[in-house]
């Protein structure tokens, strides 16, 4: 190794939630049941770069994103920034990891205090902070505007008053306020308009490019994840199934869940209406995952081995990582109807 560290490390990581406790089971004294949201996830976010992270609904992607800026707390693992374990900072320590990774959420207007003007919200994003001194504020305030282009006169106005496309702006003004090094978009765009997306995806590439920031971008819209990360990580039921640069997971998926999620993607061009069977077998319960594979039960290419044993993240090619006992899946030249390898 060179010393180098990444801005953001998630190793060993597992996230479980209080599931249902029926009267049943307290009857049987059977012990309360636990949601798995999280099960070893282990990834590397570089700094400058943007890490897309998807899969269906329920997969983990917000509970990650969450863990990442320490909304939630891991109950084993390690999420560390620059190095440093999260879970151990306190104080000043943790206020400036607040500052440096903000997170913007799906929906903006819940995020937002009604009752406040979004000048008084950026203000007090800019005082908590100390960014400024109090007379600069107003002028700070002026710029971020700018920076996310609003008019100018928004700052008296309140989150109401606004579309979607322009809260989404004012939360990403907030987040900005601070300086951060690294931003997590939760679903940023997922509740607007698909002309609006674009044009709110564009705004975060085009600050990533002046700010010199780190993005986590967690969306299940496999087109907007191609558009603007460099590498995407693939997630089903808690679990990373894939890690690859953006091009070569779309081009050559090397893990069978990312194939049937981009195969069962809806087109661009309404005119290509898309016939391919979305994904076929019910998703296991994350109250009782399955031995073995996650995917077993719904994978077209599963064998024995994959019901009885979890495969890991192991190298596929340049920057590929996959989670298959099928180490050939998708390599160039490998066959389709493959066979298994391994014991």
């Amino acid at each position: 190794m060179n010393g180098h560290i990444p801005i953001l490390s998630v190793n060993g990581v597992y996230k479980r939630f209080s599931g249902p406790y029926s009267l049943l089971r307290r009857f049987k004294s059977e012990p309360q049941l636990a949601v798995h949201a999280l099960t070893n996830v282990t990834l590397d976010v570089e700094r400058g770069e943007t890490l897309g992270i998807v899969g269906e609904s329920g997969c983990g992607k917000s509970t990650l994103a969450r863990c990442l800026v320490r909304l939630h707390e891991a109950d084993e693992g390690v999420v560390r920034f620059d190095g440093q374990d999260i879970s151990n900072l306190s104080g000043g320590a943790r206020r400036a990891f607040n500052r440096r990774v903000q997170m913007i959420f799906q929906d903006p207007y819940g995020s937002l205090n009604p009752r406040m003007t979004v000048s008084q919200v950026l203000s007090e994003a800019l005082s908590v902070h100390k960014m400024r001194p109090k007379p600069e504020i107003p002028g700070r305030i002026a710029e971020l505007l700018d920076l996310v282009r609003l008019p100018a006169d928004a700052a008296g106005r309140y989150p109401h008053e606004f579309s979607g496309g322009q809260r989404q702006r004012i939360g990403i003004a907030r987040a900005l306020a601070v300086e951060p090094e690294v931003i997590v978009a939760d679903e940023l765009v997922s509740a607007l308009d698909v002309s609006v997306q674009a044009q709110v995806v564009n705004l975060l590439l085009q600050l990533q490019e002046k700010l010199h920031l780190t993005v986590v971008f967690v969306a299940h819209d496999l087109r907007l994840v191609r558009h603007i990360s460099h590498r995407v990580a693939v997630m089903y039921l808690g679990q990373v199934m894939e890690i690859s640069p953006s091009e070569a997971l779309f081009s050559a998926p090397r893990h069978p869940y990312s194939k049937a999620l981009l195969e069962a993607a809806p087109e661009l061009d309404p005119a290509h209406k898309n016939r391919n069977v979305a994904l076929r077998g019910e998703l296991p319960s994350p109250l009782d995952l399955p031995p073995g594979c996650p995917f077993a039960g719904r994978c077209p290419h599963v064998f024995d081995r994959c019901r009885v044993e979890r495969p890991v993240l192991t190298p596929r090619g340049p920057g590929q990582m996959a989670a298959c006992h099928l180490t050939d899946f998708g390599a160039p030249g490998a066959s389709s109807d493959q066979l298994p390898t391994g014991h």
